[in-house]
């Protein structure tokens, strides 16, 4: 089982996430690189929200391929490129996690490798 850690020796977090998460001893890493809003068939959805439900959609489908899921998740990374964006990322992330809170990076960069894609977002997960 995953262990969080948000010590009361660090400022709250600023969003829905903990500060730190542990994996037990033992435990099968699975690293998900970077998945963007791209769809199995190759399309790619118009909206930053769309986008968002895509990709965490695909970080999803890699946790399942290794016998995981999101509560398996010891934490996220999501780079996006629109300032406008942060707060859409945010909700989305809620809706598509539930209460699940993991280790978070949020990233407002300058792009990513394609000036389409609007998301990107790479996971760490462990299971025992």
């Amino acid at each position: 089982m995953l262990k969080s850690h948000t010590p009361e020796t660090v400022a709250a977090p600023f969003s829905e996430y903990h500060h730190g998460m542990e994996a037990p001893a033992g435990a099968r890493l699975l690293l998900v690189s970077g998945q963007i809003g791209v769809r199995p068939d190759g399309t790619l959805p118009d909206t930053i929200e769309e986008q968002c439900e895509v990709a965490w959609q695909n970080v999803f489908r890699v946790l399942a391929s290794a016998g995981m899921g999101p509560e398996d998740l010891l934490r996220i990374n999501q780079y996006f490129v629109r300032p406008e964006d942060v707060e859409p990322v945010r909700k989305m992330r809620v809706k598509m996690t539930g209460d699940l809170r993991t280790g978070s990076t949020l990233l407002r960069v300058a792009g990513l490798a394609s000036p389409d894609w609007l998301i990107e977002i790479e996971a760490a997960a462990a299971k025992a």
